[in-house]
């Protein structure tokens, strides 16, 4: 019999550990488990390009939660909208090339913000050393309706001259 004094008492720990969406943590029969697949389906699916898992130092594929958020959305495609991989693959292009897209057009603006702030540093570096009023090109333009036109109006003070 156990003696009461040697029980040990036990206390639970919950630890809380967050991994890089992106850091290949799972092994191949987890993945597919976690995105409900056969283990070689998600074979095939690398074998197309449709994922890329990463590599251990032995060579095991190691999947991430991203991977396996991916392979759910490709089972998704597949079973429910009735997609073939061929459809997949062009959809995950179409969605990449789109990211890319959006990514490019950020830069651009915040490009172009950069350079209209310092063409509007310039204009007033300008017209302080001139003393006058700048308008815009075309301000003046019969072309365009006089109600369109947007004229620059800066109130100036010009120094009088001695008579």
């Amino acid at each position: 019999m156990s003696n009461p004094e040697d029980r040990r008492t036990f206390r639970a720990t919950r630890i809380e550990v967050s991994v890089d969406e992106g850091r290949g943590v799972f092994m191949i029969s987890v993945a597919a488990e976690l995105a409900e697949m056969h283990p070689q389906t998600l074979r095939i699916y690398e074998s197309r390009g449709l994922i890329t898992p990463k590599r251990s130092p032995k060579n095991t594929r190691l999947y991430s939660q991203r991977d396996v958020e991916r392979l759910r959305r490709i089972h998704h495609m597949t079973n429910e909208e009735g997609l073939n991989l061929a459809g997949v693959e062009t959809v995950l292009e179409m969605e990449s090339k789109v990211e890319q897209m959006r990514a490019e057009l950020e830069e651009m603006r915040a490009r172009a913000s950069q350079l209209e702030e310092k063409l509007d540093q310039e204009v007033e570096r300008v017209r302080e050393r001139l003393n006058t009023e700048i308008v815009p090109y075309g301000a003046y333009d019969r072309a365009v309706p006089r109600d369109a036109r947007t004229a620059v109006r800066v109130p100036v003070q010009r120094p009088t001259r001695p008579q």
